[in-house]
């Protein structure tokens, strides 16, 4: 499958184009430490960036991994690892020791930029506990047993309250001043040179996937995949030059730093970052206070913004536009996005990491009724299909199967599990992404569920979503997540974990009875359990596995689930 050649592009060459096109307007802003870049200066510091780290010795190729919230300094290396033919590995913001050792070793990292902390993660301290030998080892010369690829350690320090930063840098590691300020070594010819070394099919990006099994797989993307992938998206937001992004996804999951940060520099449109952290306030700050027309997120951060106390004292007639993703989409919630929010061209899309990431997008020109209940057709350039998961036989229109997706935005593998990468795309390049869904006789497809969230109670195949989706329309629901638990009766039963809007109460009863007479007699929550929140990966995904484990805990169903294991 063929590619526009306009798109056949690195990462670098596209940021250079962009800067010279639209030198003057916004490329970056960071409303909470009230950073400012225009597309000519974020350039320029891309590139005293790179050169910093080309003295630094980061040779084309070699990973660095990058662990920290959203920085303005992560935006950046972002951009500079990508001139310099390094390629990024992005490391999740809750990760702890385990998973960072695990992570740095798999990766063959030879740099990491780190931030000191962030809530109760000690970056620094973890780092150390990981790799003693950096206290005692000189700027650059990390001699470390478990990772004996690392090398040098940037340390990124913290904002204070005015936007400025300072402090000491801990020992064995570079201040991202120094490394900067050491980029003076090199020229910015010899910067050039190697920018025109890079290759479009060159991987320049590992992002870790958050698997609720085994440990995280590095997903290989490339400048051609992640370019492609992500104008795509956008032009199918209408994005121009003129299009403010309010960001408040995490940069490290593709969804923040694909689709949101590149997105916007495809076409010459700003990144607006509202903080670090996903704080539902300080993201309406920053669309009222930007004039942001367009707004990203998973659904549990357009109910967390819905549902502020404030809401109704924001301005937010600037919103024209946005994408829903990462988890399916709640038809009421929907609706509120447009409705309240005024953003009437929202879209809807989905993808995974493995396909660089979106395979489908709802448009501003579909109905209403499409958005809400459709995650749209497939984007230019990708093909979908609907197979058994037995045979892997294309199912006809409007049957359940699972989505399959082959495209030349498609990974370039799992690094260093080649087994995994044969299980994920097959002899056909058809990637399997684990998610059922069907399609209707226009090509809009529905995600039904996950094959592994699928229960199976009696003998009947149960999913999940469509039980979330009849509760959502209980005016006492903010919010609903239904998993499988074992039952030595039916094999699995179900339960509701229900999150009800500000102000409400119901009772467990409550919530079966409305149940009860609507839905199929064996669809009706066995269990509901009423929470404050979901437990979720930093990126908004609900982890249902832990809901399960934690439910069977507490209903003391141990014993059940070994017998009907």
């Amino acid at each position: 499958m063929t590619t526009p050649t306009s798109l056949k592009v690195t990462i670098g060459d596209l940021l250079d184009r962009q800067a010279e096109q639209f030198g003057d307007g916004d490329a970056l802003v960071h409303v909470d430490w009230d950073v400012r870049y225009t597309y000519r200066e974020f350039q320029a510091e891309c590139d005293r960036v790179a050169r910093g780290l080309m003295a630094l010795g980061i040779n084309k190729g070699d990973h660095v991994g990058v662990w920290a919230t959203n920085y303005p300094e992560w935006v950046v290396a972002q951009f500079a690892t990508a001139k310099i033919g390094a390629v990024m590995v992005t490391v999740n913001p809750a990760y702890r020791t385990h998973e960072l050792e695990y992570l740095l070793r798999q990766s063959d990292a030879v740099a990491l930029v780190l931030i000191g902390s962030f809530r109760t993660s000690d970056y620094v301290a973890m780092l150390n506990q990981v790799a003693p030998e950096l206290a005692r080892a000189a700027p650059g010369q990390l001699h470390c047993e478990k990772l004996p690829h690392l090398r040098h350690v940037i340390f990124v320090h913290p904002y204070d309250a005015d936007g400025g930063t300072g402090g000491e840098c801990p020992p064995g590691m570079f201040s991202w001043g120094d490394m900067r300020a050491r980029g003076e070594e090199i020229s910015p010819s010899v910067l050039a040179r190697r920018q025109q070394e890079c290759h479009p099919d060159d991987v320049i990006c590992i992002m870790y996937t958050s698997g609720t099994t085994g440990n995280p797989k590095g997903v290989m993307l490339t400048h051609h995949n992640l370019v492609a992938n992500a104008t795509y998206v956008v032009d199918g937001l209408g994005f121009t030059e003129q299009d403010r992004l309010c960001i408040p996804v995490p940069f490290y999951h593709c969804f923040g730093s694909s689709i949101s940060t590149l997105g916007c520099v495809t076409r010459g449109a700003a990144m607006v970052v509202p903080s670090e952290y996903f704080d539902p306030g300080k993201a309406l700050v920053a669309v009222e206070k930007e004039r942001c027309t367009a707004l990203h997120g998973v659904p549990t951060m357009f109910i967390a913004e819905l549902e502020h106390p404030d809401f109704d004292q924001f301005d937010l007639a600037s919103l024209r536009t946005g994408m829903m993703a990462g988890s399916p989409c709640p038809i009421e919630v929907m609706r509120q996005v447009i409705d309240r929010m005024g953003a009437g061209e929202m879209t809807v899309g989905y993808g995974l990491t493995e396909a660089s990431p979106v395979i489908t997008l709802t448009s501003s020109g579909d109905t209403i009724e499409r958005r809400v209940s459709t995650v749209g057709p497939a984007i230019p350039h990708v093909e979908v299909k609907i197979a058994d998961p037995e045979t892997g036989e294309t199912m006809p229109t409007g049957q359940q199967g699972e989505l399959c997706a082959r495209s030349f935005m498609n990974m370039k593998g799992y690094y260093k599990m080649p087994e995994a990468t044969e299980a994920a795309i097959d002899d056909e390049g058809w990637l399997h992404t684990g998610d059922l869904a069907t399609v209707d006789a226009d090509g809009y497809y529905k995600i039904t569920g996950r094959l592994k969230d699928m229960i199976i109670r009696g003998g009947e195949n149960v999913y999940p979503r469509e039980i979330e989706e009849f509760l959502y329309t209980n005016p006492k629901v903010a919010d609903v997540q239904v998993i499988g638990v074992p039952d030595r009766r039916f094999g699995e039963e179900i339960m509701a974990w229900v999150l009800l809007k500000a102000g409400q109460d119901a009772t467990e009863e409550e919530i079966k009875e409305f149940c009860r007479g609507k839905i199929a007699h064996y669809k009706v929550p066995r269990y509901v359990k009423f929470v404050s929140e979901f437990p979720m990966t930093v990126t908004g995904k609900i982890q249902k596995f832990v809901m399960r484990e934690t439910s069977i805990g507490e209903l003391q169903l141990e014993e059940a689930g070994s017998e009907t294991a």
